[in-house]
Order: structure tokens, then sequence, then C-alpha cells
């Protein structure tokens, strides 16, 4: 896709969405062709594998921490002596 074509499904500036795609060209999450004066924008579906892999890795991290973390509460809770109210 062109710029504008990027920009006409967004409500954001033209402006806007070339600093955000160019921000991806630089991440290589998009590669960027010239076809005469135009400027086409190519999506990377290698390179967001490469992320989607990183973000995997991190959620499986924090839910196994926050597993152990719920554990630990559920042992505490048991542990604390019934109150006579």
């Amino acid at each position: 896709m062109t710029i504008g074509e990027v920009s006409d499904r967004f409500e954001i500036t033209r402006a806007a969405v070339k600093k955000h795609l160019a921000i991806l060209e630089e991440g290589e999450l998009i590669s960027v062709h010239a076809r005469g004066r135009e400027r086409i924008n190519h999506l990377e579906p290698n390179a967001l594998k490469t992320v989607s892999d990183w973000l995997g890795y991190f959620s499986r991290f924090w839910d196994e921490r926050l597993a152990k973390l719920d554990e630990a509460v559920e042992r505490q809770e048991t542990k604390k002596p019934k109150s006579d109210t």
C-alpha cells in the first residue's frame, strides 16, 4: 500500500502515517519499494513471526511467575487463622 492508501484507513494525518511507516521500515517489519513516483509499503511476515515468538516467550515467562505468585498467596491465605467475628 502507498502512504495515501494507509492513511485513508486511519484517522491520523498522512504525516503521522509516514512517521509510523518509517519506524516499521527501520525495524524491518515492512519493506518499501519504488513503483514509479510511488513508494509501496509491503508487510514482512517473517519479521512479525520473530516479534510474535519474542512476545510469546515473555508471555510464558510472566504466566509462570504469576502462577507461582498465585500459589504463594493461596498458601498464605490457608495458613491465616480464622477470626471469630
